[in-house]
């Protein structure tokens, strides 16, 4: 696979889903051929089984099963959506990943970080990403930005606790020194466009 895959991983509110229009929008108008999807989701199937993990109804769900749908679905994207890209010498821009499941379900949920990867080894075939840049901020002020946000979509996971949400960005924090060689940590607590600037920077040290 000749393309560049990126992905951006963050807490609720981290602003990453806006920031990767931005520089997809950016990198196109410098000639770059760019993917923007997204995990859960990015393909049909997949956001099919996007909407049975986010709707706030299914509060009886299993934690693996839960695990399990996430695997399912970034299976589906992949083979559908990124591989093909990545083999068409595209940037691959994703809002969401392996690392995703790692802290959601690994460490928020307790089921452990190398039993989740583990099981995502099957759906991914090892593919990962050259580079990910983790949206650093807060969960007190990631999670004030999704409430003040009238236009978002409320999920099942923006309902969970303050201490939830604080085990996902400790669980960041944790493969942030696990993998540093592809984490990329930026600070996702400053104006749009400064968050902007940090990670355009970061995107054009690969290319």
């Amino acid at each position: 696979m000749a393309g560049l895959f990126i992905t951006f991983e963050g807490g609720e509110g981290s602003g990453k889903t806006t920031i990767a229009k931005m520089i997809k929008d950016h990198l196109e108008k410098e000639g770059y051929k760019v993917v923007l999807t997204r995990e859960p989701g990015g393909v049909d199937i997949a956001e099919q089984i996007r909407d049975v993990i986010h709707n706030v109804d299914n509060v009886k769900m299993d934690m693996k099963t839960e695990a399990l749908l996430y695997a399912a679905s970034r299976r589906q994207h992949l083979v559908e959506k990124v591989i093909p890209a990545l083999n068409n010498d595209e940037i691959v821009i994703c809002d969401r990943f392996i690392d995703s499941s790692l802290v959601y379900q690994g460490v928020a949920r307790g089921i452990g970080i190398d039993e989740v990867y583990n099981m995502n080894l099957f759906a991914t075939d090892d593919i990962l990403p050259r580079r990910t840049i983790f949206f650093d901020i807060k969960p007190e002020q990631g999670l004030e930005r999704v409430y003040s946000n009238k236009n978002r979509e409320i999920n099942r996971l923006d309902l969970e606790s303050l201490d939830f949400h604080q085990r996902v960005y400790d669980g960041y924090l944790l493969l942030c020194d696990k993998y540093k060689d592809r984490i990329t940590k930026i600070d996702a607590s400053l104006d749009i466009d400064s968050v902007f600037n940090q990670v355009l920077e970061k995107i054009k040290e690969l290319l």
